[in-house]
C-alpha cells in the first residue's frame, strides 16, 4: 500500500526535526559553557570560523586543513612536528631503526588514555596501547575504509604484515624498502590513532562523534551551526614548569560561509583570530608591504609565517599527448622564456600585499632544512632574455606564437590576467580560461591540461613530498606535469635511502635544479601562512605547516 504524503507535510517535519536538533545542540552548548565551579565569564573559549564547513571528525578522512584543524585537537599521533619542523615524540616516547632501515620500533607513553565514552566499561576511557596503533593505521589502507589518505603507505611498508604490536608498549612498523620520509608521514593526521571499539560501535557516525586521547574532547556538534569541544582534563601532556595541558577550557568553531561575515565577527570580537585575508579587505588592513595599518596597530596582532606551500604554472610534459605535440610549450626555451617573462616582486607588492616571497630559486619552498636559494637557480625577471629565448625557438617577429591556454580557478583569476599580460609582452600569447576547482584538478589529473595554475602543500616537513610530484612512476596526483627524467629518478630513489641529513639535501637540491632547468613547472611564489589575533590571545602561533596549534595557547 502507498502511503502519500503532502510536500508541506515533509517540510513542516523536517523543519520541526532540524529545530530540534538546534534546540538539543544549544543545551548541550550551554551544559557545557556554564560551570559549577566558575562563572561563565571566566571560562577560556578559543573561537574561530571554518568557512567551508567540516566533512568528518574521522582522522582517516582528514584531507584537508578544515578536517585536520580540529582532528588535530581530538587525536594524537605517534610523533607529531615541532615549531622547528622537527619529529618530536608524541604517543612514542622513542624510537629507533633497524640496520637495514626497513624496520622502525616504537616504545609507546604508558599514561595516555582515550577520552571518557560510553563505548568504554563503565564510560570511563581506557589506556591507549600498541594493538590500538595497529588497528588504526591498517584502518586507513583498508579498502573498506576508502579513507583519502590510502596513499600514504603505497609501495611504502610491507605487504604481508606492515604492522606489529609484540607488546602493549611496542609498536613496530615494517617497510618494503628504507624510507626516510616515514616519521613525517606518521606526523599526518591520518596516523592518529583511534579505538576499534568507537569505531565499531559508531559505523558510519563515527565520523560525527570522535573519540580520541588528544588534548580537547568532543561535546557537540551542529553542522552548519558550530563545534564545541572542551578541555580533556587526563591530557598527558604537561608544560616545562608542571602544569597540565591544554590552558584553554575549550575550542569553539563556527561555520559562516562568508568572508564578510567571518572579518565582522573578528572586528566585533567574536572570533580569536582569522586565518589569512580576503583579498576584497586586504587593502583595508595591510599596507602593501604586508604590514598592519596604523589604524589597527595595538588593536590586532599580525603572525607571518614562511608555509610550506608554493604556487606555480604547470606544463603538461607528455610527448606522446596531443595536446602536447602541436603545443609550443613543448619547447624547452619557450618554457624558459615564461619564467623569465614574470615580474613576481611586482606581483606580489600590487597583488598579494607580499603575503609570500616572489619564487626565484626551486621548487621546493622556504621553511624546509634543504631550501638554499643561493644553491638553486629558479627564474628572476628578465624581459629581454625571454624574448632571446624565444627567438632561438623560432618565435621571431615575422613567427607569432599560437595562443596557449591558461586554465586557473577563479580566487586566482587576476594572478592569471597578470600572468598572461607579463608573458604577452615578451611575445608568449596565453588566453585564460576561469574554471571550476573540481574541474581543473579533474582535467589535470587525466592529462587534459596543458597549461595550467597549480599549488603543493606539504604533507609533511620534508622536501621529498615536494619532489615526488615530478618521480616518473607517480601517477597524477601528484605528478601532473607527467615529468619523466631517468637521472631525476635516480636521485630520487638515492635520496629516500639516504639517512644523513646534509648528503640527502643536496640530492634535494640536485634534483630541484635539475626541474628548474627542464622548466616543467614555473614556480610564483613561495606562500605565507597570515593569522590575524585579538591582543588578549598569548602563546599562538603560526607554522610552517599551519597547523592549529592551541594545546599552550591562554586568553586573558
Amino acid at each position: 500500500m502507498y502511503i502519500f504524503t503532502s510536500m508541506k507535510h515533509c517540510n513542516d517535519h523536517k523543519k520541526s526535526l532540524r529545530y530540534f536538533n538546534v534546540i538539543h545542540f544549544l543545551l548541550i552548548s550551554m551544559s557545557f559553557f556554564a560551570c559549577n565551579s566558575r562563572p561563565q565569564t571566566t571560562r577560556k573559549i578559543f573561537r574561530y570560523n571554518e568557512l567551508t564547513g567540516i566533512a568528518s571528525l574521522d582522522p582517516a578522512f582528514a584531507k584537508n586543513q578544515s578536517v585536520m584543524w580540529p582532528v588535530h585537537q581530538l587525536y594524537n599521533t605517534l610523533v607529531e612536528v615541532d615549531e622547528q619542523m622537527r619529529i618530536v615524540p608524541s604517543l612514542a616516547l622513542r624510537w629507533e631503526f633497524s640496520p637495514d632501515k626497513k624496520l622502525v620500533t616504537f616504545h609507546l607513553r604508558n599514561d595516555v588514555f582515550f577520552h571518557n565514552d560510553a563505548v568504554f566499561l563503565n564510560g570511563k576511557g581506557r589506556r591507549l596501547i600498541a594493538s590500538d596503533v595497529v588497528y588504526s593505521l591498517e584502518r586507513i589502507i583498508d579498502k573498506g575504509t576508502a579513507s583519502p589518505g590510502a596513499w600514504i603507505f603505497n609501495n611504502r611498508v610491507d605487504s604481508v604484515k606492515p604492522f606489529f604490536a609484540p607488546n602493549d608498549s611496542t609498536f613496530e612498523l615494517h617497510l618494503l624498502s628504507p624510507f626516510h620520509p616515514i616519521l613525517g608521514i606518521l606526523s599526518m593526521q591520518y596516523c592518529s590513532i583511534v579505538p576499534k571499539e568507537a569505531v565499531e560501535k559508531y559505523g558510519n557516525d563515527f565520523r560525527r562523534h570522535p573519540v580520541g586521547s588528544g588534548p580537547f574532547e568532543f561535546v557537540a556538534w551542529e553542522e552548519g551551526q558550530a563545534l564545541i569541544l572542551k578541555k580533556n582534563p587526563a591530557y598527558f601532556e604537561r608544560d616545562s614548569a608542571g602544569n597540565l595541558l591544554p590552558y584553554l577550557d575549550g575550542i569553539k568553531v563556527n561555520f559562516y560561509d562568508s568572508r564578510a561575515t567571518e572579518f565582522l565577527e573578528f572586528q566585533q570580537n567574536r572570533l580569536d583570530f582569522i586565518n589569512d585575508i580576503d583579498p576584497s579587505f586586504k587593502d583595508e588592513v595591510l599596507t602593501k608591504t604586508g604590514n598592519l595599518k596604523k589604524q589597527w596597530v595595538g588593536k590586532l596582532v599580525l603572525h607571518k609565517q614562511p608555509y610550506l606551500n608554493i604556487e606555480y604554472l604547470g606544463i603538461l610534459m607528455d610527448s606522446t599527448n596531443p595536446l602536447v605535440k602541436v603545443s609550443p610549450m613543448r619547447s624547452l626555451k619557450v618554457r624558459q622564456a615564461a619564467g623569465y617573462a614574470i615580474d613576481r616582486k611586482k606581483m606580489m607588492l600590487y597583488l598579494r600585499n607580499s603575503i609570500g616571497t616572489p619564487a626565484e630559486a626551486g621548487f621546493v619552498p622556504q621553511g624546509l632544512p634543504s631550501f638554499d636559494a643561493a644553491l638553486v637557480s629558479g627564474y628572476h625577471y628578465d624581459p629581454e632574455k625571454a624574448k632571446q629565448l624565444l627567438t632561438e625557438a623560432g618565435y621571431t617577429a615575422g613567427k607569432e606564437m599560437p595562443v596557449v591556454k591558461l586554465l586557473t580557478i577563479p580566487n586566482y583569476a587576476s594572478i592569471g590576467s597578470y600572468i598572461a599580460n607579463e608573458l604577452k609582452q615578451v611575445g608568449i600569447n596565453v588566453q585564460v580560461e576561469v574554471v571550476r576547482k573540481s574541474l581543473l584538478l579533474e582535467q589535470t589529473s587525466k592529462s587534459e591540461a596543458l597549461f595550467f595554475r597549480g599549488s603543493w602543500i606539504a604533507d609533511y616537513p620534508d622536501a621529498e613530498n615536494f619532489l615526488s610530484v615530478f618521480y616518473s612512476k607517480n601517477p597524477a596526483p601528484p605528478n601532473y606535469t607527467r615529468y619523466q627524467n631517468v637521472e631525476y629518478d635516480r636521485l630520487y630513489d638515492f635520496a629516500l635511502a639516504e639517512d644523513n641529513d646534509s648528503l640527502r639535501y643536496i640530492l634535494y637540491r640536485k634534483m630541484d635544479q635539475l626541474i628548474m632547468s627542464e622548466a616543467p613547472v614555473i614556480p610564483l611564489w613561495y606562500d605565507m601562512v597570515l593569522h590575524l589575533v585579538h591582543t588578549d590571545v598569548s602563546g599562538f602561533y603560526p607554522n610552517s605547516l599551519n597547523m592549529l596549534e592551541l594545546r599552550r595557547v591562554r586568553k586573558l
